[in-house]
């Protein structure tokens, strides 16, 4: 199999001339039409194939760009939607949210970057209650912003078997969230990763404490059960439960940038409470040094919405560092565990660093250079500690494309759905 290596991730303008192109070249089964609007008035565009004549109503929801730092899952839709368009259609209808939050996705650009420093350049990741699929479990219903609630309309009106969020981590291995176990789905995803060279993320901090049928796959607790070691909201109450009410089941597909065998690691660690209370010790040290600078910008224009997205990032970490050394602090893990730990501490600071630095520039503010020292180190450190390299982004889409295949393919108890 040959991949292009040199495919960059396409802004949400670019996703939608694609989308809009594809449409007007199969008119009788490609249809483009806009599902809402962000909060700066900016269109939410739904592609959608049709699914062939004759067989039993049945539909696949695609969300792409529900986290602005996360932009492979818009190339990955496109893949997807031509994989479909080349089969001539498919069991199902299968629709593509190309972009559900294009506002940050306009603060965040990354179209093709060189390093993790370059990477963090112009990093920004909206606070939890502006992101669209998490802000119910944040906010009333009545204070959810548009996209979420475009979001949740779609899953309404589509009623769909299958919703699936496709994501990205920056450094670290894939995994596979499910809101219901889908059998047989870690067969084909380790096949998947293993030929591509993406480690599975066998420890996942997203998920800690929640069931894994295979290396890699992990089910949501469904209920009375805490939600997770870094989900202290319910994550019951996201939109990827909202599948639910039409007895649906959503798939979370991560696929790192850079990728690292560390998170993909079995053996047994062999002192994970020490280690957590020097990652704890870390991370308060590494977000002090950011608060101090903190006071110094005042934020105008897209620095506004940076300078509330850092205060959120600051305001996780003192529950995070204290869960990490509290009572309930694992006394057995597996080195994978750890390491996926490690870099979620070394994630929240950095881009905190990272997207107060843009602010800081932005204001010509003496403390910009040094900042910007401090946030290329912390780039460098995390790349050399866990033996960073890159994963092309045609790769990043074949792995989530295949992916999402197979999560449909099982769910529906075939191998292929599509040829």
């Amino acid at each position: 199999m040959t991949l292009l290596r040199d495919m960059r991730y396409p802004s949400p303008r670019e996703l939608a001339l694609a989308a809009h192109a594809l449409a007007d070249e199969h008119p009788g089964l490609v249809r483009l039409r806009q599902a809402g609007a962000s909060r700066a008035g900016r269109p939410l565009w739904l592609l959608s194939v049709a699914r062939r004549r004759g067989v039993r109503p049945r539909e696949v929801l695609v969300v792409a760009g529900a986290h602005a730092n996360e932009p492979v899952g818009g190339a990955t839709a496109l893949d997807l939607a031509r994989r479909v368009i080349r089969a001539g259609g498919s069991d199902a209808g299968w629709h593509f949210l190309l972009c559900a939050d294009p506002d940050g996705a306009d603060l965040h650009r990354t179209p093709r970057p060189r390093s993790l420093a370059d990477y963090h350049r112009n990093f920004f990741r909206p606070p939890g209650p502006e992101q669209p699929e998490w802000a119910p479990s944040l906010l009333t219903p009545d204070r959810l912003p548009p996209e979420t609630l475009a979001l949740g309309a779609l899953i309404d009106e589509l009623r769909p078997v299958l919703q699936v969020s496709l994501h990205g981590t920056d450094l670290g291995g894939s995994w596979v969230q499910l809101t219901r176990d889908i059998p047989g789905l870690a067969e084909p995803f380790g096949a998947s990763a293993a030929e591509l060279r993406i480690p599975v993320e066998t420890g996942a901090s997203d998920a800690a404490g929640w069931a894994s049928p295979g290396p890699g796959i992990y089910v949501m607790p469904e209920r009375d059960h805490p939600s997770g070691a870094f989900h202290p909201e319910d994550v019951r109450l996201s939109t990827w439960y909202r599948a639910h009410r039409h007895q649906g089941t959503t798939a979370i597909v991560e696929v790192p940038m850079w990728a690292s065998d560390r998170v993909d690691d079995p053996a047994p660690h062999p002192d994970p409470r020490g280690a957590l209370r020097m990652l704890a010790e870390r991370l308060v040290e590494e977000s002090a040094r950011v608060a101090r600078l903190r006071g110094g910008a005042r934020g105008a224009g897209p620095g506004v919405a940076l300078l509330r997205a850092v205060d959120w990032t600051l305001g996780l970490i003192p529950a995070v560092a204290a869960q990490w050394t509290g009572a309930g602090a694992p006394t057995e893990a597996t080195a994978a565990s750890i390491g996926s730990i490690d870099a979620f501490g070394r994630r929240l600071s950095l881009r905190a660093a990272a997207m107060l630095l843009r602010v800081l520039r932005a204001e010509g503010h003496p403390a910009a250079p040094g900042l910007d020292r401090l946030v290329t180190g912390w780039c460098e450190e995390f790349a050399d500690r866990f033996q960073a390299r890159w994963v092309p982004v045609a790769t990043q889409v074949e792995h989530q494309s295949r992916t999402v295949l197979a999560a449909y393919g099982r769910l529906n108890d075939r191998d292929r759905p599509l040829e």
